[in-house]
């Protein structure tokens, strides 16, 4: 297993190899993923459905596509890191989702913060990882991405919210090399993740933003000013002090 930065303060969480099974249907990849890895499942493996009928993003909001129209992809991890710096797990695979869309479909998406990638402000993708913590130890993290790559079109409300690789690059990238893409992304930063903190940064449209943060004990309105060294927001209201938001979801406002 390679060695990381000699002043990172947590093991490297790669693990040797990936291993990808594949389903035609699930309910959702994270939950079968969530699973396997309560019942003894090693890191690295990897489920990608052709459809799932019950997919979750942010807050338990639903993740539809028609079957073999997106990637839906969760993979897991038995990463030796604190609580508080998940999240960083979540961050390197955004990112290496975007490079991974460009490099195959010719795509160049951004961020919001935290875990969606947008062309313009439409939404390509969206990110979800979950925890297993028993006693304040993370036993095990599920990295969830469901990518738009082969719809023509949306349904209501969703048409002027979502777009796909189709819609912007004009034919959609085979599946499999997206994900191949996806997965040595991944790999090469869960191996140096002390930098990907700045890649991310690098990649964040929501920063100079107007944006509305909905937390789960209330709402705060400001300038996205900053991201701190763990990755969260730093957002500045008119006049008041500036607020780091480690979770919560992210409205880009526009002018008026």
């Amino acid at each position: 297993m390679a060695e990381g930065p000699a002043t990172r303060d947590w093991a490297p969480p790669r693990p040797d190899g990936w291993s990808v099974e594949h389903v035609a249907s699930v309910d959702s990849t994270n939950r079968w993923l969530l699973d396997a890895a309560r019942g003894g499942a090693a890191a690295g493996l990897v489920v990608v459905a052709d459809h799932q009928h019950a997919g979750r993003g942010r807050r338990d909001r639903s993740w539809e596509s028609a079957p073999g129209e997106s990637l839906l992809v969760s993979v897991l991890l038995r990463p030796e890191l604190p609580v508080d710096r998940v999240h960083v797990v979540t961050i390197a695979a955004a990112v290496a989702l975007t490079d991974a869309v460009e490099h195959t479909a010719g795509v160049v998406a951004r961020l919001k913060w935290p875990n969606d990638l947008l062309v313009g402000e439409r939404k390509l993708a969206g990110l979800l990882a979950e925890a297993e913590v028993v006693s304040g130890d993370v036993r095990a993290v599920v990295v969830g991405a469901g990518c738009n790559l082969a719809q023509r079109t949306f349904p209501e409300p969703f048409a002027k919210l979502a777009t796909s690789c189709a819609i912007e690059a004009g034919e959609a990238p085979d599946r499999d090399v997206v994900l191949d893409a996806f997965l040595a992304g991944l790999g090469e930063r869960l191996d140096a993740l002390g930098a990907v903190v700045a890649e991310y940064r690098n990649r964040l449209a929501t920063l100079g933003q107007d944006v509305r943060v909905e937390l789960d004990k209330g709402v705060v309105e400001g300038t996205a000013t900053d991201l701190d060294a763990l990755g969260r927001l730093v957002v500045t209201p008119r006049g008041g002090a500036s607020v780091v938001v480690s979770a919560g979801d992210v409205v880009h406002l526009r002018p008026g």
